[in-house]
């Protein structure tokens, strides 16, 4: 089962009846029948997946330990710098009793968090340009210096072969049709109780993904304490805007192509240091002082009436799951 069937010669195209209404808080996020063929324009400074694998198949009587992994954000180049903003990068590793081997799975962007946060905006092309797609990564073996050092690897469950196998399945699927990155929670206020406008999909929700999908097929967690990075934009109710023809096409609204492309123009990258202080003030002339933002989610464009705090970064708990009878996704 290769994870790595990542560059199919097609464009994405939406599953049939999953095209979300209007004013449906939170939009759910897209899944696509086909993922589609990177353009050689999209470049990542770090290889996606360098020593990825197939699944493998494991025994059914085998016993299999599930290993929670997190650690800082790039920890492998500033180590525990990010960990100290509570910026964490989530794992989960397995371990075969009958073969005694080790692996990781973990699910992250193909051209780093930059580009799947904001797009390059070309002289020859209207419309901005996303290199935006993220995916899951098995691999053989679990480095347990990375997690330990300033991260988590720890037991919380065991299941049986068969679970692995049709875990498995569930990934391929999972792979498969989720493949858009989308870095920013969306909701009303800090609130715990206020509205979610849009929920992001990134490295945890797809460990919270696995783990329930290993809950529904029978596993028992451990009482521990889990807690997961979000990004989180505070914003007044959405205002759906349009998509790439609606907007930047023949008959698009050239006004508000202008505008879009005027809020992306100061998130591009590599910037001299004149160049990111001029772009910071512009951005916060934009989000704070004239509560403007510009979110790219499911192909589309809204438009985000920013409001205090504006943008939060939390480490939150999120219990691990309960079981519960029906499978998710397969």
């Amino acid at each position: 089962l290769p994870l790595l069937l990542l560059l199919a010669p097609w464009g994405p195209c939406v599953s049939g009846g999953l095209r979300s209404p209007r004013r449906r808080w939170p939009v759910p996020y897209r899944r696509f029948d086909y993922r589609p063929k990177t353009d050689p324009y999209c470049q990542a400074r770090y290889t996606f997946c360098p020593t990825g694998s197939a699944i493998p198949v494991m025994k059914e009587e085998d016993v299999i330990e599930v290993y929670r992994l997190q650690a800082p954000v790039w920890e492998f180049k500033y180590g525990d710098l990010l960990g100290h903003l509570k910026i964490m990068h989530d794992a989960v590793g397995f371990r075969s009793s009958l073969t005694g081997k080790n692996y990781t799975m973990e699910w992250y962007e193909l051209f780093q968090l930059g580009n799947c946060t904001f797009p390059h905006l070309r002289p020859d092309v209207d419309a901005p340009f996303w290199c935006n797609q993220g995916a899951a990564c098995f691999y053989e073996g679990i480095d347990d210096a990375h997690w330990k050092a300033n991260g988590t690897l720890v037991l919380v469950t065991t299941i049986s072969g068969t679970m692995f196998n049709e875990m498995a399945q569930w990934v391929k699927y999972d792979n498969e049709t989720g493949i858009y990155y989308e870095t920013w929670t969306v909701q009303a206020s800090p609130d715990k109780k206020s509205t979610v406008w849009f929920d992001s999909y990134e490295c945890s929700k797809f460990i919270l993904r696995t783990y329930q999908k290993l809950a529904d097929l029978g596993a028992v967690f451990k009482k521990i304490q889990t807690n997961y990075t979000s990004i989180i934009l505070f914003s007044g109710e959405p205002v759906y805007l349009g998509n790439e023809t609606s907007i930047f096409g023949p008959q698009g609204n050239k006004t508000l192509a202008a505008a879009i492309r005027d809020f992306y123009s100061p998130f591009k990258s590599h910037q001299s240091v004149r160049e990111f202080f001029v772009n910071l003030l512009k951005i916060i002339d934009s989000v704070i002082l004239n509560h403007q933002f510009y979110l790219f989610y499911n192909l589309e464009y809204w438009f985000l009436p920013m409001k205090s705090p504006y943008l939060k970064i939390i480490y939150e708990e999120v219990p691990l799951p309960v079981g519960s009878k029906a499978s998710y996704g397969v």
